[in-house]
């Protein structure tokens, strides 16, 4: 089994060493690095890359957001889950157009806590049931005169083929390359080669976004 390499980043000293401690419970994680503040983070990425940053949102200095930003365009393989207790439509809306993997509330219990980190690393992003839930109602309140129910969405001048739609779908279900690539009995390549083009035809840049581009456009019901 893969170590995974973690970064813990959160300004509250007792947080961060409380969450370190719990992770050190589980031989499959290695906490490689942690820092209180964005800047702080952004100097260790030099020397250190971990697979998934376990970031606060609002820290003294450069916030989580700022960081996000800075992390999605120099360092697009790392993964990054927000921790935050502001769970506003606006904050998640931002975040998951950032192109964020996860967002956890920090109060979260430890098993649904191993459950992002394990999903976000092998699958690429997690959603609760709850953040779904904010998503959905602010997609419904504020952007619904844009929905489409159809696969040819006029507003964003995309057409998406049956077999596109097909493995929309099944991003949007949480499974991985291999796992579409079984379902649909089509080859690893071929399911990379449709979420290259989805990622194209929508101008988004990970599974997170295609989530929500989904559910926006009334293309699946969450």
């Amino acid at each position: 089994m893969d170590v995974l390499k973690l970064a813990i980043v959160d300004d509250h000293m007792l947080f961060r060493q409380g969450l370190i401690q719990i992770l050190k419970k589980f031989d499959k994680y290695e906490v490689v690095l942690e820092a209180s503040s964005g800047e702080e983070l952004l100097a260790k990425l030099a020397f250190q890359k971990p697979d998934v940053i376990l970031l606060d949102l609002k820290m003294k200095g450069m916030s989580g957001q700022e960081a996000s930003v800075i992390i999605r365009e120099d360092f697009p393989e790392i993964k990054i889950i927000i921790l935050s207790m502001n769970y506003s439509h606006d904050y998640i809306r931002q975040m998951m157009k950032i192109g964020v993997h996860g967002y956890l509330p920090k109060d979260i219990d430890q098993k649904k806590m191993i459950e992002a980190i394990d999903q976000v690393y092998y699958k690429g992003h997690y959603m609760d049931e709850e953040i779904a839930a904010v998503l959905r109602e602010a997609i419904q309140s504020v952007e619904r005169k844009n929905l489409r129910k159809n696969t040819f969405l006029e507003s964003e001048n995309i057409s998406l083929t049956e077999r596109e739609m097909d493995v929309l779908k099944l991003i949007c279900k949480g499974q991985n390359t291999q796992q579409i690539a079984d379902e649909l009995f089509i080859s690893y390549r071929t399911v990379e080669g449709h979420r290259k083009n989805l990622l194209l035809k929508t101008g988004l840049n990970n599974s997170v976004s295609l989530v929500v581009f989904a559910v926006k456009n009334g293309l699946i019901e969450m």
